[in-house]
């Protein structure tokens, strides 16, 4: 079955005692039991266990990447820490060195002491990931592109070293989504999203999941389901309902993303007043041909761009836009910039130059008339 008919018709299960084509949203937290005191099989017990939004999201989320099962959190922070969580004490990851600020953060600051430690590596150098592996190596973390640099990891050969010192390897695939690049495809053992971005699609709903597969270690997906309903980090009933609703259109939108971000990118690339823009739809990129072997139908909605003039000159940028607005987020159908070294504070990599854009789906004239007034006034 076709990505446009999963997203719409997977675990729609509708209201069969009314005939309702949408399923109604289960807000209670507790569900009755037999006369006898005991459960009722096929019937939730408790909401932090289990409800029928909640089931009904996995079984899409989990369909849509290919996968066996999907375990939804209340955030893709929280879906990412129960990965470390699973891992155990003593652990060593290996993460890109542009990574998303926040997930290194995370083991630096909550899992300190656990003694958990981090190597950050050039993802795209397999020679620096074989030497940052360590004995106590447990997970190799990928980004598809990463954040924000978009660089592109070559996933099955990272696979194929993990699985040589038996490391397990996670990929965050939030910002490629399964419609450009599905990571089980390379043999990778889990896959992460923040389903707040592209899933989600609207600037809406906070939330996130993890996905597994036949080959996933099955220890592993007890753990972070564990993690889950013990540690109560799931998404409300309502929030479940709104992305089950939103990942509908998800098929429909991601081609659009990318055909602007590609149109958008081609011309900024031309622009004087912009030192580098980073998108693997061009060509000129470094990793466009590692792109072109494992994303299909475009290279996604993301890009960075680094300004001529430094950090006055990148913010200034973002200051003469009228219609694109400066925030915090991706993956919404309207077009943010974001100046990440200010938004990161003291843990930031980013160069002071460096904005990032998340290309909405409005008329790409439009899209770049603003950027080329904003330009002009620079």
């Amino acid at each position: 079955m076709k990505l446009e008919t999963l997203s719409i018709h997977t675990g729609n299960h509708g209201e069969p005692t009314t005939g309702a084509v949408v399923p109604p949203i289960i807000l209670s937290t507790t569900f009755e039991r037999a006369e006898d005191g005991n459960f009722v099989e096929g019937r939730d017990i408790y909401a932090r266990a289990s409800n029928p939004n909640r089931r009904m999201l996995e079984e899409k989320l989990a369909a849509l990447e290919g996968g066996t099962d999907a375990i939804a959190f209340s955030s893709g922070q929280a879906a990412t820490m129960s990965v470390f969580h699973a891992l155990g004490t003593n652990s060593h990851v290996i993460l890109p060195d542009d990574i998303y600020y926040g997930t290194r953060y995370m083991i630096e600051s909550l899992y300190v002491h656990w003694g958990m430690t981090c190597t950050p590596v050039d993802m795209t150098d397999i020679t620096q990931i074989k030497k940052a592996i360590r004995k106590n190596t447990k997970l190799i973390w990928i980004e598809t592109p990463s954040n924000p640099s978009l660089k592109i990891t070559d996933i099955q050969a990272v696979v194929k070293l993990a699985k040589s010192k038996n490391i397990l390897t996670g990929c965050d695939n939030t910002w490629a989504t399964p419609f450009f690049t599905k990571p089980f495809d390379f043999g990778v053992d889990i896959i992460m999203h923040s389903t707040t971005k592209y899933f989600g699609g609207h600037s809406d709903i906070l939330s996130g999941c993890i996905i597994v597969n036949d080959s996933s270690p099955q220890d592993l997906k007890a753990r972070i389901r564990n993690f889950q309903t013990t540690g109560g980090v799931i998404p409300s009933p309502f929030d479940c309902w709104l992305l089950f609703r939103s990942l509908a259109t998800f098929a429909v939108r991601m081609p659009v993303h990318a055909q602007n971000a590609m149109k958008l990118a081609t011309f900024l690339e031309s622009y004087p007043q912009i030192e580098k823009v980073n998108y693997p739809g061009l060509k000129t990129n470094e990793y466009h041909r590692i792109a072109k072997k494992q994303m299909k139908n475009g290279f996604g909605g993301m890009m960075s761009i680094l300004v001529k003039g430094g950090q006055e000159a990148a913010l200034k940028l973002t200051s003469q836009l009228k219609l694109v607005k400066h925030a915090t987020s991706l993956g919404g159908v309207e077009t943010l910039i974001e100046h990440r070294k200010s938004a990161e504070g003291a843990h930031s990599v980013s160069p002071e130059n460096l904005l990032r854009i998340s290309v909405g789906i409005e008329n790409i004239e439009d899209l770049i008339e603003d950027f080329k007034q904003a330009l002009d006034k620079l």
